[in-house]
């Protein structure tokens, strides 16, 4: 059995995830309805990602003999006043989403649980990964994307993204 605090923890994570999941199909659909189907595209994988990890965090719970309690998952509010926002919220987003874990995995060390922080590894290592993409993007559009060909040329790239599931053995 996990550490209360853990189970809150962790359970406030699953909604964090799936929250990411439908904010980033809010931004996918934002692109597509500008026809930036490369952007679309993007973050329909994003959406696809965010859904993998909550459902990660809750075959660790189930696997833990822990109840997953599922909340509400909140509406996306953002307007978005031009293509950059989107991607600048995303870039908040992401780092909001890693001091979440890594909160977790304070606690998780705190309380000396291995076995959760083993198993976070994973997510922060991931969280790296994804704060890079998204700055990386940032910083592409910020050089390219005011310019009509440059931002043709970057939405034809993220055109050809595609998922690929995570595959952490829990």
């Amino acid at each position: 059995m996990l550490n209360k605090k853990i189970t809150d923890l962790l359970n406030s994570q699953i909604n964090k995830e799936f929250y990411s999941s439908y904010l980033y199909l809010d931004m996918s659909n934002y692109y597509y309805d500008n026809s930036l189907n490369g952007f679309g595209n993007w973050f329909g994988i994003q959406t696809q990602e965010e859904y993998a990890h909550a459902m990660l965090f809750v075959k660790y719970m189930q696997n833990n003999g822990e109840k997953v309690a599922l909340e509400a998952i909140k509406k996306p509010d953002i307007v978005y006043a031009g293509f950059k926002q989107a991607l600048d919220e995303a870039y908040k987003h992401e780092l909001y989403i890693s001091q979440s874990i890594n909160d977790i995995y304070a606690l998780a060390y705190e309380l000396k649980d291995f076995k959760t922080m083993q198993f976070l590894d994973w997510f922060v290592k991931e969280q790296g990964e994804e704060e890079k993409n998204v700055d990386e993007l940032c910083k592409r559009f910020d050089l390219f994307g005011t310019d009509a060909r440059g931002l043709y040329l970057i939405d034809t790239e993220l055109a050809s993204r595609v998922f690929t599931a995570p595959s952490l053995v829990i």
